[in-house]
Order: structure tokens, then sequence, then C-alpha cells
């Protein structure tokens, strides 16, 4: 039986599917799963689907495009992605969250600001 393969931006894109329908469906649940604590603070459920409807909304996008629409919206994805990465950083400096739970938050955006600008290299080399 052959391996299934995806394509980075295939691979983020389900990712951020995956994320979301579990904060649309979920919220509490899913902020514990990164360390935080919906009991605490009741409107994270609120936030938390938001958060969902656009994760999936920029995922299942990125899916449906090809070519330069594509790679557009990947980059789209990695400025998204960026500003969770920076609101991680304020929200440890600010202590508003758990050393753990930004950990988690901030290695998350990160991880998926440096696959986004990989799969972003990769598909700018190979579209000449």
């Amino acid at each position: 039986m052959p391996a299934l393969s995806l394509d980075p931006v295939t691979g983020l894109s389900l990712g951020r599917i995956v994320i979301g329908a579990g904060a649309l469906a979920a919220p509490a649940s899913t902020a514990r799963v990164f360390g935080l604590d919906p009991a605490a603070n009741p409107q994270l459920a609120y936030m938390g689907r938001m958060f969902g409807a656009r994760e999936i909304a920029l995922g299942a996008v990125t899916m449906a495009s090809r070519g330069a629409l594509r790679r557009r919206l990947v980059l789209v994805g990695v400025a998204v992605d960026g500003a969770d990465l920076a609101n991680g950083v304020i929200e440890l400096g600010r202590r508003n969250v758990s050393k753990l739970a930004s950990g988690m938050l901030i290695g998350a955006a990160a991880g998926a600001v440096g696959s986004g600008l990989l799969a972003w290299g990769r598909g700018r080399a190979t579209d000449r």
C-alpha cells in the first residue's frame, strides 16, 4: 500500500480545518488542549468559535485554490499565524497566560509560520 503524501500547503490547510473544527465544536476542550483555562474565562468559548471559523475558512479556501492565488493565500496564512505568534509573546510578557500555555501557543504559531514560509518558498521555485 503506497504511503499517503501531502504537499506542505495541503497539510497546513488540513491542520487549520481540524483545529478550527475542534475550536468551533468544542471551544472549551480545545482551549484546555492548548493549556488555557476556560473556567477562569467563560468568554474564551466565544473567541474560540470565532477562531475556529476563521481557521476553517482559511484552510478550505487555500485547499480549493490553485496557482498564484494559492500562493497568496499561503502568505495570508503566514500573516495570520504571525499575528498569533506576536500575540502569544505579548501575553507571555503580560503574564496573562501560563508559561506552559504560552509555550504551546507560541510554538504552534511559530511552526505554522515556518511551515507556511517553507511551502511558499518551494512553490515559488516551481511556479516558474
